[in-house]
């Protein structure tokens, strides 16, 4: 059934901008809280701005790449869009939820859908404790970082630190370091989605470390705890036989 009550969203690109003049000239366009969906034209950043903007709302998302890789995107086309938005294909996202200590003892919470990672903020390595439901499961990483990822992130960030990409059915969240020094060899973990993971930062006046869901930031932290929001959750849609099951299981016989 076509979709006609559309709100669009431009990234401030020249293109995206123009595209979406040009769509709105022909569909029309309404506000975010009356439409039945909502099409963001841009890249991958501004598409996970626009799912930011609608988490906890029922409108889906249609995204139409105007940018370079376009992972969360559909390919730009102008005809029958109403069509092709009745005919897509949902898949659904759930957050992550970052909850930050800070060394002055102030607490920042953020939503992730791609990763939450901690990275050290000088030139010294970062070292790290990690828990996973209540029991120390490293003692002490020594690293520039480590991330913990959504299905959908995992082929994000997660990916160019050497992370498992994980099907979105899996209900799995990859931990995956980033320039682990020791243990030199451990190379993550699997975690299943129901994992309440904390990070506490040892030496953390020698050895400051920011955490960052998504684009949020948080420096000089002293402890990070992770854990999957599951009364929370988006909806991307994408062309048949595009949908994101499919993307991701392609990339991992990409080389």
């Amino acid at each position: 059934m076509p979709l006609t009550r559309i709100a669009f969203v431009a990234s401030p690109s020249i293109q995206a901008q123009a595209r979406m003049d040009k769509l709105v000239a022909r569909y029309g366009n309404v506000p975010v809280v009356e439409a039945q969906v909502v099409v963001a034209l841009g890249g991958d950043g501004f598409m996970l701005e626009t799912l930011h903007s609608v988490l906890g709302r029922a409108t889906p998302v249609y995204g139409m790449n105007c940018g370079s890789v376009g992972f969360l995107m559909n390919n730009y086309f102008d005809e029958a869009l109403p069509e092709r938005l009745g005919e897509a294909q949902g898949a659904v996202m759930h957050p992550l939820r970052m909850h930050a200590v800070t060394q002055t003892g102030a607490v920042e919470e953020a939503l992730a859908l791609n990763e939450v990672s901690l990275l050290r903020q000088l030139r010294q390595t970062a070292k790290i404790r990690i828990s996973v439901d209540g029991r120390v499961r490293l003692p002490e990483l020594i690293c520039d970082g480590i991330l913990i990822s959504t299905p959908a992130g995992s082929t994000a960030y997660n990916l160019s630190a050497h992370g498992p990409i994980v099907p979105l059915s899996a209900n799995l969240l990859p931990l995956t370091p980033i320039s682990a020094f020791r243990p030199r060899r451990w190379l993550g973990a699997l975690l299943p989605s129901s994992a309440d993971v904390l990070f506490e930062i040892l030496e953390e006046d020698k050895r400051p470390v920011a955490a960052v869901a998504d684009s949020f930031e948080v420096r000089r932290v002293v402890s990070v705890a992770v854990s999957e929001e599951r009364n929370m959750s988006v909806t991307v849609l994408f062309d048949p036989d595009q949908g994101l099951s499919e993307r991701i299981l392609t990339e991992q016989f990409t080389a």
